[in-house]
């Protein structure tokens, strides 16, 4: 692994303090910290458990598609929300990003990432803009080049040339094996306002138990790319690990860190993420059974056939994960109270609009949900790719 020398080290000390890290390195939660899956997993950080909400959501949800924001995008992929509530969304196989209006629609690029080696399930994948977009004005974005994944960051002015708002890249971090599979791509930034990454194994199995590889985990580190105090390493931005696929990353009101993860033939999987937790590929799929029971592989906390999942994106809202299905075109909720399920996973929009990428909190508690059928996998219907504003409950 490579990273970009750092050399501002105090602004970066006075950013952890302000963040509020806790001890153990995961974000500081609300009503107990966070909870412990089964299995505790080789170098695995002690939590508490977490406390059950005060308010349980509704065994039962409800989706209502209000409107649809926009139509005709390319391969969406990435999204991420500005202040104010418009979105910029990235295309996966042009590598160019669009700014979309939430009031109207209306869309307008905004400039491309160069250097995007779109191949196979590689290209530009996920974006994020800094907690500190407003006086920074910096995005991120997590991409494929020609010999790896890599997350650089540009400053956004709108001052500029209309297509050409977006400045040069500046990687902060390069070496995330890439592959013409699982090359995860999911960036959000955390309640600590660190930068967490979902990457993939890229079909290369052992990656994902090879602690010394990016591939296979889930990254925590700086927003220069530096590992953060509290991480299993110190010199590591490793997280956890034991990941096939993660394109999934969401934080509940309690802040603790779910993501969603592709299976092979068995499983694919909603779990509760800690520091240092092995969550088992290749070794397991799915819950541990039989003599893989105690292994110490922290176990998901639900779990699919992916045919009827194969899940990318997931937000929360309402007291749920919203979790967006690929293969299985059609959205779910998991319902918590707490780290626990209050009821079997409610599924909504089977086949209604194909194959769903992304889903996004609006922040009123709505989403944005959007389709993926141009990524050369799905049916394109008239309008495709779109994005659907959804009132749920």
């Amino acid at each position: 692994m490579q990273r970009r020398s750092h050399t501002a080290v105090l602004a970066a000390a006075s950013l952890l303090l302000a963040a509020g890290c806790s001890s153990g390195g995961a974000p500081a939660a609300a009503g107990g910290g966070s909870a412990t899956p089964k299995g505790t997993g080789p170098g695995a950080t002690a939590s508490p458990s977490a406390a059950p909400s005060a308010t349980a959501p509704p065994a039962k949800g409800s989706v209502k598609v209000v409107g649809t924001l926009t139509t005709g995008l390319k391969s969406p992929w990435g999204v991420a929300v500005l202040p104010g509530g418009d979105l910029l969304v990235g295309s996966r196989d042009t590598g160019a990003i669009v700014r979309v209006s939430a009031e109207n629609g209306k869309t307008t690029k905004v400039g491309s990432v160069p250097g995007v080696d779109a191949g196979g399930e590689g290209g530009l994948l996920g974006l994020a803009v800094s907690p500190s977009f407003g006086s920074d004005r910096e995005v991120y974005a997590y991409f494929t080049t020609a010999s790896d994944n890599r997350i650089a960051r540009m400053i956004y002015d709108e001052n500029r040339a209309p297509g050409d708002q977006l400045g040069a890249p500046d990687t902060i971090l390069r070496g995330i094996p890439k592959g013409e599979i699982h090359n995860g791509g999911r960036i959000a930034f955390g309640p600590d306002k660190m930068l967490y990454a979902g990457t993939g194994e890229t079909g290369d199995t052992g990656l994902a138990q090879d602690k010394k590889s990016l591939g296979g985990k889930i990254l925590r580190m700086t927003p220069d790319g530096e590992p953060v105090h509290g991480n299993p390493r110190a010199d590591s931005v490793v997280y956890d690990y034991g990941h096939r696929n993660v394109e999934g990353l969401a934080w509940d009101d309690g802040n603790r860190l779910w993501a969603s993860e592709f299976g092979e033939h068995t499983w694919d999987e909603l779990n509760l993420i800690e520091p240092g937790r092995n969550y088992g590929w290749p070794e397991v799929e799915g819950r541990a059974t039989g003599a893989q029971s105690g292994s110490g592989y922290s176990d998901p906390v639900e779990q699919w056939k992916p045919e009827d999942a194969s899940p990318s994106g997931i937000a929360y809202a309402k007291g749920s994960i919203w979790m967006a299905s690929l293969r299985g075109e059609r959205l779910w909720r998991i319902a918590l109270n707490g780290t626990k399920p209050v009821a079997a996973p409610q599924a909504f929009l089977k086949g209604t609009y194909g194959r769903l990428r992304t889903v996004v909190a609006a922040g009123d508690g709505s989403l944005w949900l959007v389709t993926s059928n141009t990524d050369g996998r799905g049916k394109p219907r008239k309008g495709d790719d779109r994005i659907l504003r959804l009132k749920v409950s």
